[in-house]
Protein backbone atom coordinates (compact mmCIF):
# COMPACT_ATOMS: atom_id res chain seq x y z
CA UNK A 1 0.00 0.00 0.00
CA UNK A 2 1.30 3.44 -0.98
CA UNK A 3 0.72 6.22 1.50
CA UNK A 4 0.18 9.59 -0.05
CA UNK A 5 1.24 12.77 1.68
CA UNK A 6 -1.58 15.28 1.92
CA UNK A 7 -0.83 18.49 0.06
CA UNK A 8 -2.80 20.56 2.55
CA UNK A 9 -1.71 20.94 6.15
CA UNK A 10 -4.11 23.67 7.28
CA UNK A 11 -1.19 25.21 9.18
CA UNK A 12 -1.36 28.34 7.03
CA UNK A 13 -5.07 28.96 7.48
CA UNK A 14 -4.42 31.79 9.93
CA UNK A 15 -2.03 33.62 7.58
CA UNK A 16 1.24 32.21 8.87
CA UNK A 17 3.81 30.00 7.19
CA UNK A 18 7.04 28.22 8.08
CA UNK A 19 10.45 29.21 6.86
CA UNK A 20 12.89 26.45 5.96
CA UNK A 21 14.23 26.33 9.53
CA UNK A 22 10.71 25.94 10.97
CA UNK A 23 10.32 29.53 12.14
CA UNK A 24 6.68 30.64 11.80
CA UNK A 25 6.12 34.05 10.21
CA UNK A 26 3.26 36.02 8.71
CA UNK A 27 2.65 35.30 5.03
CA UNK A 28 3.09 39.02 4.42
CA UNK A 29 6.63 38.89 5.83
CA UNK A 30 9.14 40.55 3.50
CA UNK A 31 11.25 37.38 3.33
CA UNK A 32 8.18 35.38 2.25
CA UNK A 33 7.33 38.08 -0.31
CA UNK A 34 10.88 37.95 -1.71
CA UNK A 35 11.01 34.19 -2.19
CA UNK A 36 7.39 34.22 -3.37
CA UNK A 37 8.35 36.60 -6.20
CA UNK A 38 11.25 34.30 -7.08
CA UNK A 39 8.83 31.36 -7.12
CA UNK A 40 6.49 33.30 -9.44
CA UNK A 41 9.43 34.10 -11.71
CA UNK A 42 10.37 30.43 -11.78
CA UNK A 43 6.86 29.56 -12.94
CA UNK A 44 7.26 32.01 -15.84
CA UNK A 45 10.61 30.44 -16.72
CA UNK A 46 8.79 27.10 -16.78
CA UNK A 47 6.33 28.42 -19.36
CA UNK A 48 9.15 29.90 -21.47
CA UNK A 49 10.87 26.50 -21.45
CA UNK A 50 7.81 25.03 -23.20
CA UNK A 51 8.36 27.26 -26.25
CA UNK A 52 9.77 25.78 -29.47
CA UNK A 53 13.45 26.16 -28.56
CA UNK A 54 16.68 24.32 -29.18
CA UNK A 55 17.78 21.61 -26.76
CA UNK A 56 20.61 23.88 -25.58
CA UNK A 57 18.19 26.75 -24.87
CA UNK A 58 15.83 24.44 -22.97
CA UNK A 59 18.76 23.10 -20.93
CA UNK A 60 19.83 26.66 -20.07
CA UNK A 61 16.31 27.50 -18.93
CA UNK A 62 16.20 24.29 -16.87
CA UNK A 63 19.44 25.32 -15.17
CA UNK A 64 18.04 28.80 -14.50
CA UNK A 65 14.94 27.20 -12.97
CA UNK A 66 17.06 25.04 -10.65
CA UNK A 67 19.12 28.08 -9.63
CA UNK A 68 15.95 30.04 -8.88
CA UNK A 69 14.77 27.17 -6.69
CA UNK A 70 18.08 27.39 -4.83
CA UNK A 71 17.56 31.13 -4.39
CA UNK A 72 14.12 30.44 -2.93
CA UNK A 73 15.58 27.95 -0.46
CA UNK A 74 18.34 30.39 0.47
CA UNK A 75 15.87 33.23 1.02
CA UNK A 76 13.59 30.96 3.08
CA UNK A 77 16.47 30.19 5.45
CA UNK A 78 17.41 33.27 7.50
CA UNK A 79 20.19 31.42 9.35
CA UNK A 80 22.58 30.15 6.67
CA UNK A 81 23.93 27.58 9.16
CA UNK A 82 20.57 25.82 8.88
CA UNK A 83 20.86 25.25 5.12
CA UNK A 84 21.33 21.61 4.12
CA UNK A 85 25.00 20.60 4.37
CA UNK A 86 25.28 19.83 0.64
CA UNK A 87 23.38 22.97 -0.42
CA UNK A 88 25.08 25.04 -3.13
CA UNK A 89 24.31 28.71 -2.67
CA UNK A 90 24.18 31.04 -5.66
CA UNK A 91 27.68 32.37 -6.31
CA UNK A 92 29.76 34.33 -8.81
CA UNK A 93 29.97 31.25 -11.07
CA UNK A 94 26.20 31.30 -11.47
CA UNK A 95 26.25 35.01 -12.29
CA UNK A 96 28.97 34.31 -14.89
CA UNK A 97 26.78 31.56 -16.38
CA UNK A 98 24.10 34.18 -17.06
CA UNK A 99 26.64 36.65 -18.43
CA UNK A 100 27.82 34.00 -20.89
CA UNK A 101 24.22 33.31 -21.94
CA UNK A 102 23.64 37.04 -22.46
CA UNK A 103 26.79 37.34 -24.56
CA UNK A 104 25.90 34.27 -26.65
CA UNK A 105 22.40 35.54 -27.42
CA UNK A 106 23.37 39.18 -27.82
CA UNK A 107 25.96 38.44 -30.51
CA UNK A 108 23.15 37.03 -32.70
CA UNK A 109 21.09 40.22 -32.42
CA UNK A 110 21.31 43.47 -34.35
CA UNK A 111 22.89 46.27 -32.34
CA UNK A 112 20.40 48.01 -30.09
CA UNK A 113 20.35 51.75 -30.68
CA UNK A 114 16.90 52.66 -29.36
CA UNK A 115 14.52 51.76 -26.60
CA UNK A 116 12.18 48.99 -27.69
CA UNK A 117 8.63 48.20 -26.72
CA UNK A 118 7.68 44.75 -25.46
CA UNK A 119 5.81 42.70 -28.01
CA UNK A 120 6.36 41.12 -31.35
CA UNK A 121 5.56 37.43 -31.17
CA UNK A 122 3.73 35.89 -28.23
CA UNK A 123 6.90 34.19 -26.95
CA UNK A 124 8.79 37.48 -26.88
CA UNK A 125 5.96 39.37 -25.20
CA UNK A 126 5.65 36.62 -22.57
CA UNK A 127 9.40 36.73 -21.93
CA UNK A 128 9.11 40.48 -21.34
CA UNK A 129 6.49 39.74 -18.68
CA UNK A 130 8.96 37.34 -17.03
CA UNK A 131 11.59 40.11 -17.19
CA UNK A 132 9.32 42.49 -15.27
CA UNK A 133 8.54 39.81 -12.68
CA UNK A 134 12.30 39.29 -12.34
CA UNK A 135 12.77 43.01 -11.69
CA UNK A 136 10.06 42.90 -9.01
CA UNK A 137 11.75 39.92 -7.36
CA UNK A 138 15.02 41.84 -7.45
CA UNK A 139 13.39 44.87 -5.78
CA UNK A 140 11.95 42.69 -3.00
CA UNK A 141 15.31 41.02 -2.40
CA UNK A 142 17.06 44.42 -2.30
CA UNK A 143 14.48 45.60 0.24
CA UNK A 144 15.06 42.44 2.31
CA UNK A 145 18.84 42.98 2.17
CA UNK A 146 18.37 46.43 3.68
CA UNK A 147 16.78 44.81 6.74
CA UNK A 148 18.37 41.38 7.01
CA UNK A 149 21.50 39.55 5.97
CA UNK A 150 21.20 37.60 2.71
CA UNK A 151 23.50 36.02 0.15
CA UNK A 152 24.69 39.06 -1.81
CA UNK A 153 25.08 37.04 -5.03
CA UNK A 154 21.30 36.69 -5.27
CA UNK A 155 20.81 40.33 -6.27
CA UNK A 156 23.52 40.14 -8.95
CA UNK A 157 21.98 36.92 -10.28
CA UNK A 158 18.49 38.44 -10.54
CA UNK A 159 19.91 41.57 -12.15
CA UNK A 160 21.68 39.49 -14.83
CA UNK A 161 18.64 37.28 -15.27
CA UNK A 162 16.47 40.27 -16.17
CA UNK A 163 19.14 41.32 -18.69
CA UNK A 164 19.13 37.80 -20.13
CA UNK A 165 15.33 37.81 -20.41
CA UNK A 166 15.51 41.14 -22.28
CA UNK A 167 17.97 39.87 -24.90
CA UNK A 168 16.19 36.51 -25.07
CA UNK A 169 12.88 38.29 -25.82
CA UNK A 170 14.60 40.12 -28.67
CA UNK A 171 16.09 36.83 -29.86
CA UNK A 172 12.69 35.12 -29.89
CA UNK A 173 11.40 37.88 -32.19
CA UNK A 174 14.47 37.46 -34.39
CA UNK A 175 13.75 33.73 -34.73
CA UNK A 176 10.24 34.59 -35.96
CA UNK A 177 11.52 37.26 -38.36
CA UNK A 178 9.97 40.11 -36.36
CA UNK A 179 11.92 43.35 -35.98
CA UNK A 180 12.24 45.16 -32.68
CA UNK A 181 9.37 47.57 -32.07
CA UNK A 182 11.26 50.84 -31.63
CA UNK A 183 9.90 53.32 -29.10
CA UNK A 184 9.43 56.79 -30.49
CA UNK A 185 7.75 59.56 -28.60
CA UNK A 186 4.84 60.81 -30.61
CA UNK A 187 4.82 64.60 -30.62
Amino acid sequence: MVLMMKIYTKSGDEGRTSLFDGTRVSKENLRVEAYGCVDELNAYIGVISTFDLSTREKESLQKISKLLFSIGTDLATPDEKKLPKDFNRINEKDVAFLENLIDDVNEKLPELQNFILPGGCFESAFTHIARTVCRRAERRVVELKQKERINHHIIAFLNRLSDFLFVFARYLNLLKGIEDNIWKRDD
